[in-house]
């Protein structure tokens, strides 16, 4: 068993429109962090995670979510599941739980348009 306390996560400004706090457990097949969107991310263009995919879990507020081309409203408590390699950007002011199988890291988290 691991426990992180939000004191020993780490911040990340992920852009000017979202910040994110990873809750590292030291495991490489799964990862949580907690992401704040303030705006569009990102700014410009799409994200796509090549590698990792993600449970994403609307903690508060609502969101809108532009995933290969269709756009998706939403709101607190909702779920979705992001494969690999599928297109997206968010729009809006929530909170997220973001969970990663495995593990993201920077390197496969690609900015396009």
């Amino acid at each position: 068993m691991k426990i992180v306390r939000k004191s020993e996560s780490t911040k990340y400004d992920a852009s000017n429109t979202a910040d994110v706090w990873e809750y590292s457990v030291g495991d490489k097949s799964v990862n949580a962090s907690v992401g704040m969107i303030k705006g569009r991310y990102p700014e410009k263009g799409r994200v796509v995670n090549e590698v990792c995919k993600e449970l994403v879990h609307v903690l508060s507020g609502e969101v809108k979510l532009v995933l290969n081309g269709k756009e998706y409203l939403l709101q607190e408590d909702d779920q979705v599941l992001i494969e690999a390699g599928e297109k997206y950007y968010w729009e809006g002011k929530c909170e997220l739980m973001l969970i990663n199988v495995p593990t993201w890291y920077p390197e496969q988290h690609k900015v396009v348009e």
